[in-house]
């Protein structure tokens, strides 16, 4: 029991996050490359969750169904993997699965933030689609998370 208390206060004591605003995140990555880009037949997702909110706690990624671990992030992390074209199911599971449909295109940088919220005892999660600078800012300013699925 005191192991699951001093988990739920260091998750609240660590759940903040400072967006800087637009122009500044703009100016920032005004010349950034990020580390993978897209290959033909491919789009490329960047998983980002720049808040500390449960920072030990894994939040895992999955594509297309529930057994297909792409890799996990924690606090303050980032990770990426391709897609095929075309439609995809997204998965992130916490204390809860997060779920986003996307529909991949040849080429394209997809960024999706993992949204810890609240939760007893381990923090839930939602997925929500964020603009490029954003994205690029927020993989420049992250650690990279954990890769399990090697992908070519």
């Amino acid at each position: 029991m005191m192991k699951l208390l001093t988990l739920s206060l260091l998750f609240l004591f660590t759940a903040c996050v400072t967006t800087p605003q637009p122009d500044r995140m703009k100016r920032d990555v005004a010349n950034y490359t990020l580390p993978k880009l897209p290959k033909d037949g491919y789009a490329i997702v960047y998983m980002v969750r720049p808040a500390n909110l449960g920072a030990m706690i894994k939040f895992n990624v999955f594509v297309d169904n529930k057994e297909a671990e792409i890799g996990y992030t924690k606090g303050k992390e980032y990770l990426y993997f391709y897609l095929p074209v075309g439609k995809h199911q997204i998965f992130s599971k916490a204390s809860n699965w997060a779920t986003m449909d996307v529909d991949a295109k040849e080429r394209e940088i997809i960024f999706v933030e993992q949204k810890p919220k609240s939760g007893f005892p381990l923090p839930s999660n939602s997925l929500l689609r964020v603009v490029e600078y954003e994205g690029k800012y927020w993989v420049k300013h992250l650690k990279l998370g954990k890769i399990i699925k090697k992908q070519k």
